[in-house]
């Protein structure tokens, strides 16, 4: 806890997934897709977009056929479905053992949590393979559930309102600094991660003997 009496101690922490805990590398889907077509992983990512599409689709507004929809014709790419998700689904690198690490002593002194813009076809893919890893978290937040993604105030609103406490008792780490933004914005406070140094320097600020 933060000792300081002009700072509310902090009663929960709140963690992104992806770039945060869980390795990932979306070049990986580019050169699935790129090999699985004949065309250039160069060429599908510049026209690849996480557009309104794939923001939907991370709300659960639209479900994964419609979007697959969307991406072969921006993309101009004909493959089946089988492809298209195998490609998309190669995105998952590995976890952080440093995080995990910290993670795992963090949550000997608060409750931890983890809110992560994702979509279904995703979700069925890292909550398999790093269940174990994933298991220091009381409760996994996923926007294609929620119906909100991050930064918008109203997913930030929903977490809070979830965990029961007091939006300015959450630390939250996201390594999207528009998301840390929105966090902010939402009565949060936030930390920026570019690194496991980052995810420590936080949680020593919150008085995690880390």
């Amino acid at each position: 806890m933060i000792d300081s009496p002009h700072v509310e101690p902090f009663e929960a922490l709140l963690f992104d997934l992806g770039g945060v805990v869980i390795t990932i590398d979306f070049g990986r889907c580019f050169q699935h897709w790129g090999d699985s077509s004949g065309r250039s992983a160069d060429d599908l990512a510049s026209l690849f977009a996480f557009d309104s599409a794939y923001e939907d689709h991370e709300r659960g507004a639209i479900d994964t056929v419609s979007y697959w929809a969307s991406v072969r014709q921006a993309l101009e790419l004909d493959l089946a479905d089988e492809a298209m998700f195998a490609g998309w689904n190669d995105i998952y690198v590995g976890t952080d053992p440093e995080v995990l690490s910290l993670l795992s002593r963090a949550s000997t002194e608060l409750p931890l949590y983890a809110f992560t813009n994702t979509n279904p076809a995703h979700q069925a893919v890292w909550a398999k393979r790093f269940a174990t890893e994933l298991d220091v978290f009381e409760k996994i937040f996923v926007s294609s559930e929620l119906g909100h993604r991050k930064p918008d105030r109203a997913a930030f609103e929903a977490v809070v309102a979830s965990i029961g406490v007091p939006a300015s008792q959450i630390m939250f780490f996201d390594d999207g600094p528009e998301n840390v933004e929105g966090a902010e914005a939402a009565g949060l406070h936030a930390v920026h991660v570019t690194s496991a140094d980052s995810v420590r320097a936080g949680l020593r600020s919150a008085g995690m003997p880390v």
